[in-house]
């Protein structure tokens, strides 16, 4: 109970807080899914503006990305008046709209409905997703949003195999209904945002965050199920402070006998990060994530207040302390606009880090660390809304991992980083073409990783504790079972509705996994009408 009042007491003053500050104009949360952002790159990587390209979801609080997404937001809207008002709800609007001088509330529905067939195997996945949103804004300072969906789905077969293994849906939630063929979960989403002005926003949500600029974040991504969160971001003039302070359920931990409540144990994250446009082209950013268990044998620790300072860094000595209940990692990110159109980013992450281990380059275990590297930009070619990627991403054995799985860096089951873990090097590309209401895409990724035999821990798996490494030295990325990972996507959809992107989509899916213990290969095309802005990756 006494946690219960202390979140009580801070609700109050937040609340008290939106009623008394001045109006000023809606910072309203833009939804966010790579596909989606990849569209706004002209806008948001440009040499002309400074735009905190790296801090997502994006917020429309910059006059050029609002007009490049209420274009997007408004396609063929011309003729509106000339159209039927059932063909208006199909194709333009919002199904239900309210708007007075004071506010604004609209609600959809959204449908996830997928057919497709598994060649290897000649079976027939599917998907059967009810969903809905609403959002809106009151005043002209507080936005909400929220979404929900009611899933049953039969996937292929590594999809499959993972969930099995791991019990959640990628990037959705875990679920007790995961057991048979057939699975079967619900997942939502809640976001509530405040500005009192143009320096500060404040959310309190049930959702994502990322932080990077490239398709995959080796600081934080959106891969893992939603986690309970209050973010703040502070603005003043080209920089951008953001801190997260969460909380994260682990289905997958050892439950605590002492623990009355037998749920899912927890943990808690406080994740800060400075962001300095230095000049129209430079950006760097500064980053630090700390994990602890909400309970342990000795008892429950609950939100540790030491973590609420605006300043990164300043607890670092747990970064090298391996025996601490806490877990440090401290970050880089950067991007350069070495052209119009075209940025160079990158991101560095140490998770433990012994200098005289590091340099002496015998592969100690302890040395671990993340790196990123990769290339993005627009109009390819000067082919207008030709977007394209290229990136590189790798970490070493035992990253992200600790010596008790609470307190790693994951959540519901699932990495909060990479999807592959740890112990594994990747190079993909990804090129978006968009044609009136035609969208294509296409991805292509190769990966090579180690993966562990019966009890062993090459370092692949972040649930494991590192305290059972197979060596204190001679480590290196790629140890254990070595595995070639193929994968290549490709999605044709026809836009019907922008505001909640309904769309009819054609993919294709080829994956092939190949080492010395087997080869698993999957062919896979779907067709379906699908809606949202969600990013639900399969690609792993």
């Amino acid at each position: 109970m006494k946690f219960k009042f202390k979140y009580l007491i801070c609700f109050g003053i937040f609340f008290l807080v939106c009623i008394g500050a001045k109006a000023q104009t809606p910072n309203v949360n833009i939804p966010y899914s790579y596909q989606f952002y990849q569209k706004l790159n002209k806008s948001v990587y440009d040499v002309n503006t400074r735009s905190h390209s790296s801090i997502k979801g994006f917020y429309a609080d910059d006059s050029l990305l609002m007009n490049r997404f209420e274009h997007l937001m408004k396609m063929g809207t011309d003729s509106l008046n000339r159209r039927s008002w059932v063909r208006r709800k199909i194709t333009e609007e919002h199904l239900f709209n309210f708007k007075d001088e004071d506010y604004e509330v609209y609600a959809d529905f959204l449908p996830d409905f997928q057919i497709g067939r598994e060649f290897n195997e000649s079976k027939t996945t599917w998907l059967n997703t009810r969903g809905f949103q609403i959002g809106g804004k009151v005043g002209e300072k507080f936005s909400f949003y929220t979404n929900g969906f009611e899933n049953q789905a039969v996937f292929a077969n590594y999809l499959t195999d993972f969930i099995d293994k791991n019990q959640v849906i990628p990037s959705q939630m875990a679920s007790s209904k995961l057991g048979n063929k057939t699975k079967d979960w619900s997942y939502v989403t809640a976001l509530l945002s405040y500005t009192p002005n143009k320096h500060l926003n404040v959310a309190l949500g049930y959702d994502k965050n990322f932080i990077g600029d490239g398709y995959r974040s080796m600081l934080l991504s959106d891969v893992a199920a939603n986690y309970s969160f209050l973010r703040v971001r502070a603005s003043l003039g080209n920089i951008q402070y953001q801190t997260i302070f969460g909380y994260m359920l682990d289905p997958g931990a050892p439950k605590l006998t002492n623990d009355r409540r037998l749920g899912d144990r927890g943990k808690w994250a406080a994740m800060h990060y400075l962001d300095w446009n230095a000049t129209n082209r430079f950006s760097i950013g500064f980053f630090q994530a700390v994990t602890w268990a909400d309970a342990e044998v000795e008892g429950k620790r609950g939100f540790d207040f030491n973590y609420v300072h605006p300043f990164i860094f300043l607890r670092s000595v747990e970064s090298a302390n391996t025996t601490s209940p806490d877990k440090m990692r401290l970050g880089l990110n950067a991007k350069y606009e070495v052209l119009d159109k075209t940025t160079v980013y990158g991101q560095f992450m140490i998770d433990e880090f012994t200098a005289k281990e590091f340099f002496s380059n015998k592969g100690y275990w302890a040395n671990k660390w993340a790196l990123q590297v990769g290339l993005r930009g627009a109009d390819l070619f000067k082919v207008e809304g030709l977007n394209y990627l290229a990136e590189f991403n790798t970490a070493r054995p035992y990253t992200y991992a600790h010596f008790d799985r609470v307190s790693n860096y994951a959540a519901m089951n699932q990495p909060l980083a990479h999807p592959m873990g740890a112990n594994f090097r990747e190079l993909l590309g990804i090129m978006n073409y968009s044609y009136g209401r035609f969208d294509f895409q296409g991805q292509l990724m190769y990966a090579r990783y180690g993966q562990d035999a019966d009890d062993q821990n090459y370092g692949k798996d972040i649930f494991k504790s590192y305290n059972s490494v197979e060596s204190q030295y001679g480590n290196f990325i790629g140890q254990g079972i070595k595995t070639n990972l193929y994968f290549g996507e490709a999605r044709v959809s026809y836009l019907l509705n922008p505001k909640y992107n309904l769309r009819l989509e054609l993919g294709g899916v080829y994956r092939r996994e190949s080492a010395d213990i087997g080869r698993t290969s999957t062919g896979l095309i779907t067709f379906g009408l699908r809606s949202t802005f969600r990013n639900l990756y399969q690609d792993f």
